[in-house]
């Protein structure tokens, strides 16, 4: 074998390594907008993962749109990046033509193994000549849309731009949709604490009931009150003795006015006898 040989083979594969190797910090640094969204994923390291691919797309946001994650903490900024990045090659042309119309994209959240309810997943559509992204968790808005295409090296980078963050729920350390679903048990919770409330009144009516037999129990002390009066009338001869002599005294009085009322009227006919007979003897 010449010794030239290798020598080329060596080259060849130099030049194909350079031919294929990008850059994205320096890719998105020729363009104006992206600096916030390219200093991100410095921060998260996610430069160098994307560096490290041979065939992947970027979706950025520009620094007008990017404010909305900009102030989170950096771990939740790089679940969220992850999934801006597309393990495949994506530009406009192949956008617009869809097979299906749509097609379900893997990001590189996904190959973190946390990702969960598809989060590591993005639906992209094209309605009318319109390309929209979404999360493919079940429920995500379907309202992030492609703007324009920044740069592309045919089948080992594309970047996209888009409209807006896209935020697969329980990303941003939201309460994720299947855990949110538990608040709904609480709801009767207070339903049996209700329902428990009524019993407290009847515990309270025989509270109540027990009252009249304390009554009934006060009933002997009326009976002590009832004997009072039966000393009363042992006393009370001496009391009955006086309204007797009071109307012993009273009851001479219109004895003597009947018998004082006859005398006079017999004197009176004793009167008229003696006058009469003095009348007979005079003649």
């Amino acid at each position: 074998m010449s010794p030239s040989v290798p020598l080329l083979f060596s080259c060849f594969l130099l030049l194909s390594s350079t031919v294929t190797a990008f850059n994205i910090t320096k890719l998105l640094g020729r363009y104006d907008g992206f600096n916030t969204f390219n200093d991100l994923l410095t921060q998260t390291h996610l430069n160098d993962e994307i560096n490290s691919r041979r065939t992947i797309s970027v979706l950025a946001v520009s620094d007008g749109n990017i404010a909305q994650i900009a102030g989170k903490p950096i771990d939740v900024i790089k679940n969220i990046l992850s999934n801006h990045v597309v393990l495949d090659y994506y530009d406009i042309l192949k956008l617009n033509n869809l097979s299906k119309g749509s097609a379900l994209l893997t990001t590189l959240f996904q190959t973190t193994g946390v990702a969960s309810q598809k989060q590591g997943f993005l639906n992209v559509t094209n309605s009318n000549g319109e390309i929209v992204f979404s999360s493919a968790v079940k429920g995500s808005p379907h309202d992030v849309k492609l703007v324009k295409s920044v740069a592309a090296q045919p089948y080992n980078i594309s970047v996209l731009e888009i409209s807006a963050p896209i935020i697969a729920p329980g990303l941003d350390a939201a309460p994720y949709g299947p855990t949110a679903a538990p608040k709904k048990p609480q709801a009767p919770a207070p339903a049996p604490h209700s329902k428990k409330s009524p019993p407290p009144p009847p515990v309270e009516s025989p509270t109540e009931a027990e009252a009249p037999t304390i009554t009934e129990t006060e009933a002997p002390t009326p009976s002590a009150d009832a004997e009072a009066p039966a000393d009363a009338p042992v006393s009370s001869p001496p009391a009955a003795d006086a309204p007797t002599a009071d109307s012993t005294t009273e009851a001479p009085a219109p004895g003597t006015s009947s018998a004082g009322k006859g005398f006079v009227s017999n004197f009176c006919m004793a009167l008229l006898v003696g006058l009469v007979a003095s009348f007979f003897v005079a003649m």
